[in-house]
């Protein structure tokens, strides 16, 4: 333990400094250890709640500051699926505002409206735009390609795919399938953790 990450445990992998932060604040506010049975049915000695970190203000500081340092400059938007995509979205397009970057956010519905604006993207999302698929917790990778499914189909490219942690090491080689860069803020081995564990 160093004074530094005062809540990262010793023996985990050494990160960049910005990454190293962002684990802290994961490992002092959005990991559990215990028994938990995971939304899969699957039994866990670890789970996680990293709306916990993205929705304390300087979790999100740490969150975007690590996202805009792999978010390309062309990118325009960032969403994902919702709930799970929503703050991380929101808060990593607020902190970038504040940088001078120019990164418009947007929701994808779970399901299809039928009325108002129809369709299943809620937010500044715009034909053309290079956008970044973002999740708070990834395991499988299933509700990141039905965002990114939700995107293409709006008439918008998508640049990266990031996540605040994969936890399941399964949807790299998803991404690589479709062609887009995927880049994870943290992975379950960075948590000291065997991915799908």
């Amino acid at each position: 333990m160093s004074s530094l990450y005062p809540h990262t445990p010793s023996g985990v992998p050494e990160l960049d400094p910005v990454r190293a932060r962002l684990r802290d604040h994961v490992f002092q506010h959005s990991l559990k250890t215990g028994d938990f049975t995971l939304k899969s049915g699957r039994k866990s000695s670890w789970f996680l709640d990293t709306k916990q970190t993205v929705c304390r203000p300087d979790g999100v500081l740490a969150v975007a500051e690590a996202a805009l340092a792999i978010i390309p400059s062309d990118a325009s938007a960032i969403g994902g699926l919702t709930m799970g995509a929503d703050p991380v979205a929101y808060g990593i397009a607020a902190v970038a505002a504040t940088k001078g970057r120019n990164l418009r956010s947007f929701s994808v519905r779970k399901e299809a409206k039928d009325h108002g604006v129809t369709g299943r993207i809620a937010g500044a999302l715009q034909p053309g735009d290079k956008v970044v698929i973002t999740e708070d917790t990834v395991t499988r990778g299933t509700s990141i390609f039905e965002a990114v499914e939700a995107v293409y189909e709006f008439g918008a490219v998508p640049v990266l795919i990031t996540v605040i942690v994969d936890r399941g090491g399964t949807c790299a080689a998803m991404a690589a399938e479709a062609g887009i860069p995927y880049k994870p803020l943290l992975t379950a081995p960075d948590l000291g953790f065997e991915f799908g564990s």
